[in-house]
């Protein structure tokens, strides 16, 4: 029996995820950054810049050796279109590989439906990624310490360890885990981490021509990246978690989840 198969029998059944209520405080960005090494990388993502064209997405398959024609990517777009009677409408056909070249909201099974441009109060675009969560969901219930926390906030998964139980995938709140379709082990974003550690920006970043993704130093007070989160009106996907996400949104509606 290989290893993988036996870890994979004898890994002890996790029900569920809980979190503590200690968890489930509100954020003080400044008093988690506090806690952190001098290097602590944080992602901000400018929606009012993104135009859904699929760059990012391309650009990420490329670099981290995910094939274009699965159905599972590392970061996505997603288009919301908000009509005046309320109603949200969403879709990310493909994570938005290929853009966005149709008025029609794909809602896969169900159809297509088209919102006329009468109808239309807002509509926007809302690139979503690994949150490098400051207390991350996956790590706590991987059986096998193959999802790790690094010293400098990203989360990693060592294929070499990982059994395949798949408790990290539905640990995370924000649905950014996934099966690699080809080496069949947990994947995910992972801010690029053989880029940056090596002085290098993020796919996602060097392909997106509009300046709508930016990573850097949390802890540099000089980083374009610092500064917007500490001064200026950002946001974070399911704060209500408590999972202390690293990715901080400009322009984040309330109808985004």
């Amino acid at each position: 029996m290989k290893r993988r198969d036996f870890l994979k029998h004898a890994a002890v059944f996790v029900s569920g995820v809980s979190v503590s209520l200690s968890a489930l405080e509100l954020i003080d960005p400044k008093e988690v950054l506090a806690a952190n090494p001098d290097l602590r990388w944080g992602f901000l993502v400018d929606t009012y810049k993104c135009v859904g064209c699929g760059f990012c997405v391309k650009g990420c398959k490329i670099e981290n050796d995910i094939p274009l024609e699965a159905n599972v990517t590392r970061t996505w777009v997603e288009r919301y279109v908000m009509t005046k009677n309320g109603e949200v409408l969403m879709d990310s056909p493909r994570g938005a590989q290929d853009g966005y070249t149709s008025k029609l909201i794909d809602h896969g099974a169900s159809g297509k439906k088209l919102a006329s441009d009468k109808e239309i109060a807002q509509a926007f675009f809302v690139p979503k990624l690994c949150n490098q969560c400051s207390t991350p969901a996956c790590v706590q219930v991987c059986p096998v310490g193959a999802t790790y926390q690094t010293a400098d906030g990203v989360v990693l998964v060592d294929r070499k360890w990982c059994i395949g139980c798949g408790y990290c995938i539905m640990g995370c709140p924000y649905g950014v885990r996934f099966f690699h379709p080809v080496e069949h082990v947990a994947d995910k974003c992972t801010f690029c981490y053989h880029r940056i550690s090596n002085g290098k920006t993020t796919a996602c970043v060097q392909a997106c021509a509009f300046g709508a993704r930016q990573i850097g130093n949390l802890r540099d007070p000089n980083d374009p990246v610092a500064k917007v989160v500490m001064k200026q009106r950002v946001g974070v996907l399911r704060d209500e978690y408590g999972t202390k996400p690293n990715v901080y949104y400009i322009g984040l509606n309330e109808e985004v989840r």
